[in-house]
């Protein structure tokens, strides 16, 4: 599914226009990036969390010229799934 068809089933869903749907979807999403950016968690109960984490600098190769490079430290995004949306897939 991507954005698009999702903006087409939660229109569907909640009996709105598409054009409704996709001014909630990007809504939602920005206030997510908003929180994340702050360095805030998001947590949706049942669905999941997203969070932000520090990867640390480190050295790694290149693969073609066997050299050590240095990978300069950064944040990333992580989501963990909640127990009901782990429940419903498996």
């Amino acid at each position: 599914m991507n954005k698009s068809d999702l903006i087409d089933a939660m229109a569907e869903d909640a009996g709105i226009t598409k054009a409704s749907a996709k001014k909630a979807l990007e809504s939602f999403l920005g206030n997510v990036e908003k929180s994340l950016k702050k360095g805030d968690r998001v947590s949706l109960v049942g669905f999941g969390s997203w969070s932000v984490s520090k990867r640390a600098a480190r050295e790694g190769r290149n693969p073609q010229t066997g050299k050590t490079i240095k990978i300069a430290a950064k944040k990333v995004v992580k989501f963990k799934a909640g127990s009901d949306l782990q429940n419903s897939v498996n």
